[in-house]
């Protein structure tokens, strides 16, 4: 119903998009939906998900063939975000492992790193994960304690990571760490750690509020011996690495944000023109009319900006100030549809059976993770008052 009054998308619009769309959704529809209940209960979805993931070519989609990708651009990647969204689906952390660590190794790693861990990963035989959040470092990444000692040819790691997307399936986690410490060459320096190493090991998955299929959990590191070739780019160019990163991070956010509010816009839609109540359907009351107007209205501004910040990141001019404003706004937006829409769904609503209340408890996070939305209004005043701030 939505798609009669949308603007067609431009992005989205080839032969070849079309195709890799059918193929998503049939991916969802015969081997993601009936299987949510139970990694729910798991707290993690299966690995076969991830093979299956790989064998289809839904993993490292706009990675160089050359190392076991699709060759694509990120349009796909976002499209393929999009369509999980849209059903409700938090887990499994597809998007974290091909669109946060795969374009890190690509970027920063030596020719024997990426042979290494880019192949594994696109075909779904090797999980990983992002090692930044601590216990008492959230988005102050520059005060994380984790540190590794140098020994010559290879480095001792010590230290503890919280949060961590795919942090109890992981083989391998890509960990900021503090070297140099307490000499004029500190810095943050990126290590390869795979979860195999002796000292590094894994908490229970965290019970949280949504996202329940998702495994997060912390990490330990006791000792870690990880050779010098593990290094991810050079000594103390971890946090630079970082912030350049951010902004795709930032950016795949805000399109799950999006495409969550018209997933929810649509459920909301058929569920109030098949109910009723006074006799009438909901769908025929004005006060739900104009709520699904409001709601429609919100998501297609924000869909239109995505897709601007979809077409400057394959053409590598997307910003960390812009990327920012897509982040905060369309979460804050999408919290506010799916608000919306779940009150029309009335007790059903808060009922986990129905795909709005998942929605609305899984994306409560998006506005924290990734960096907080107040931390997103920081990044973007910089850069309004650049010129000032250097006085």
């Amino acid at each position: 119903m939505l798609q009669n009054i949308l603007i067609e998308r431009k992005i989205y619009a080839s032969e070849e998009h079309k195709m890799m769309q059918g193929m998503i959704q049939e991916f969802i529809s015969n081997e993601i939906m009936d299987k949510l209940d139970d990694w729910e209960k798991e707290g993690m979805v299966g690995r076969e998900i991830w093979k299956r993931a790989g064998d289809l070519g839904l993993l490292c989609i706009d990675m160089p063939e050359i190392y076991g990708g699709g060759g694509l651009d990120f349009s796909f990647n976002a499209l393929f975000i999009e369509e999980f969204a849209k059903k409700g689906i938090s887990g499994p952390g597809f998007s974290l492992h091909s669109d946060i660590v795969a374009p890190y190794l690509l970027k920063y790693g030596t020719e024997d790193q990426k042979q290494k861990y880019l192949p594994q990963m696109a075909k779904g035989e090797m999980i990983t994960a992002i090692g930044m959040t601590e216990p008492n470092c959230g988005s102050d990444l520059k005060a994380l304690r984790t540190t590794a000692e140098d020994k010559g040819d290879h480095y001792v790691v010590n230290g503890q990571k919280t949060f961590i997307t795919n942090g109890f399936m992981c083989d391998m986690a890509i960990v900021a760490v503090k070297t140099n410490v307490n000499t004029d060459q500190e810095g943050v320096t990126l290590l390869i750690m795979e979860s195999s190493m002796e000292g590094f090991s894994k908490g229970i998955p965290f019970k949280k509020i949504g996202m329940k299929s998702q495994d997060t959990c912390e990490l330990f590191f006791d000792n870690v011996i990880v050779p010098k070739e593990n290094r991810l780019g050079e000594e103390r160019m971890g946090f630079k690495i970082m912030m350049e990163e951010l902004a795709r991070e930032r950016l795949t956010v805000g399109i799950f944000a999006v495409a969550t509010a018209e997933g929810a816009i649509e459920d909301t839609i058929a569920y109030t023109t098949e109910r009723e109540a006074f006799k009438t359907q909901i769908a025929g009351f004005q006060n739900t009319q104009f709520k699904l107007v409001e709601c429609t209205t919100q998501m297609q501004i924000h869909q239109a900006f995505l897709d601007r910040c979809i077409e400057l990141l394959v053409d590598h001019k997307l910003t960390t100030e812009t990327a920012s404003m897509i982040k905060y706004s369309a979460t804050d937006m999408c919290g506010s549809v799916v608000d919306e829409c779940l009150q029309l769904f009335g007790g059903y609503g808060y009922m986990w059976d129905y795909p709005i209340a998942r929605m609305y408890a899984d994306n409560r996070v998006a506005r924290i993770y990734a960096g907080t939305n107040e931390i997103m209004k920081i990044v973007i005043a910089r850069g309004l008052f650049k010129d000032l701030l250097k006085r």
